[in-house]
């Protein structure tokens, strides 16, 4: 990418937007290159300002987050851009992830997280990468597997992958990084980034995080 990341920050806290804000004007490879206090703001200044990556928070009021979400990454008649959405919430009490995640959006954060944490993983998100943290990433599927049905009866089928697919797939549903899915498979990292490039293929899987959905969902893996 080049030039700095263009980032709309999505929040209806102020404060939230302001410290973000600072902080990123503060960077050379990052731009804030508009606000918005409400989801319905979020889908018009992405369609007008075109970012490259919109930091969306969930609870808002109107439109919230997650029809906001959906609006930006699958509506053409909203938004023709190639803009990639950062969930913001606040997890412990946030009923609304799995869904915001199934809307599209490409990340997870928390706001709990360090500001440091939160604009590296704009940066991950803007380069076309994945962004879920592990640890995230368990408590993510303990958190919406608790407001759904382990998929023991109707699981989702996974046709043409191949065994060590499904090996990495589990892997990644887990919450391993690429690192940790190569020490654990005893095979390259750039090995594990050819297989999960596969399944994104193969599974129609926009990001990681579809895959870490997709995983829950087949069974590979489960809460606990």
């Amino acid at each position: 990418m080049s030039g700095p990341v263009r980032v709309l920050l999505a929040d209806d806290q102020q404060l939230i937007r302001t410290a973000l804000r600072m902080v990123m004007a503060d960077l050379d490879d990052m731009e804030v290159v508009g606000e918005a206090g409400t989801g319905a703001e979020a889908v018009r200044l992405t369609a007008e300002l075109a970012p490259d990556v919109v930091v969306m928070d969930i609870r808002m009021p109107g439109m919230d987050g997650i029809e906001a979400t959906r609006g930006i990454t699958t509506d053409p008649s909203e938004s023709s851009t190639a803009a990639r959405v950062l969930v913001l919430t606040t997890f412990d009490d946030d009923d609304y992830v799995y869904g915001a995640l199934r809307a599209g959006a490409s990340g997870f954060l928390v706001k709990d997280m360090a500001l440091d944490d939160i604009i590296g993983a704009v940066r991950v998100v803007a380069a076309g990468d994945a962004l879920i943290a592990p640890s995230v990433t368990r408590r993510l599927i303990r958190h919406f597997a608790s407001s759904r049905p382990e998929p023991a009866t109707a699981r989702r089928e996974l046709r043409g992958i191949t065994e060590r697919e499904r090996e990495v797939l589990t892997l990644v549903g887990s919450g391993l990084s690429n690192t940790e899915i190569a020490a654990e498979l005893c095979i390259s990292v750039a090995t594990v980034k050819t297989y999960v490039t596969r399944l994104f293929t193969k599974l129609d899987a926009r990001d990681r995080v579809q895959l870490v959905i997709l995983a829950y969902e087949a069974g590979l893996v489960s809460v606990g």
